[in-house]
């Protein structure tokens, strides 16, 4: 593939990652409706609920910590426990960070704001497809771009109208479905069936922890197991 020269050049391998992203939108978009609506439905600020979304943007953690704030749990537990969900974002960092070294500090930090699981996957098909590093940086904020205008804009939607949706409907329990099917999308390998085993068995011991600390702390054991295997295996 040629080299990335000029806007025109830009736009279209931006372009490109925006059209890998769109396979993506048919989980996110459903995903952040749902969790605009347990937003709405909290006992908190609807604003402060929606902020959640540009502010934290990886949807598993946000739910974490709306559950958290709606169940009155202290600062710190929830900051903890959106820290502990986010643990592997440090996976998708590692990935990346040899094709951003040679990017200014302020182009890495926005990049950074909007790598979660479909912007990792996308960034990292665009650095395959092409030996020039220019063709990936665009890509990954094409598809980044993407997300986040369709993340935002699902929120929103779950926002404005969660408050007048009948509360039987239980919406926030299509969160951890999505959360399954993107896993089981990605367990292909021994490390990561291992770390998913360590999870499903700390998320059935920590049932019974208080202030829904049971999940984040089922994802953070798995996450260590996989990075702790990983670098065993390097």
């Amino acid at each position: 593939m040629r080299p990335v020269r000029g806007h025109a050049a830009a736009l279209r391998a931006a372009g490109d990652g925006a059209r890998a992203m769109a396979p993506w939108l048919v989980g996110v978009a459903p995903l952040g409706f749902v969790i605009g609506v347990t937003a709405a439905r909290s006992d908190i600020a609807t604003f402060a609920g929606w902020l959640t979304g540009p502010l934290i943007f990886a949807g598993s953690a946000q739910a974490v910590t709306l559950q958290l704030l709606d169940a009155h749990a202290p600062m710190f537990v929830v900051i903890m426990g959106g820290l502990a969900v986010n643990l592997r974002l440090v996976l998708y960092s590692a990935a990346v960070a040899s094709h951003w070294r040679s990017r200014p500090v302020w182009w890495k930090a926005l990049a950074a704001s909007t790598l979660v699981d479909p912007s990792a996957v996308v960034a990292l098909e665009g650095y395959d497809r092409s030996e020039d590093p220019a063709y990936g940086h665009a890509h990954y904020v094409g598809g980044a771009i993407t997300l986040a205008i369709a993340w935002l804009l699902s929120i929103t939607l779950g926002v404005t109208f969660g408050g007048a949706l009948p509360p039987g409907l239980r919406l926030e329990l299509l969160i951890p479905l999505y959360l399954l099917g993107q896993l089981l999308r990605r367990v292909n390998d021994a490390v990561a069936r291992r770390a998913v085993y360590v999870a499903v068995a700390l998320a059935l011991i920590g049932v019974a922890v208080p202030l829904h600390l049971g999940v984040p702390i089922a994802i953070a054991g798995g996450t260590l197991v996989a990075i702790a295997r990983t670098e065993r295996a390097r």
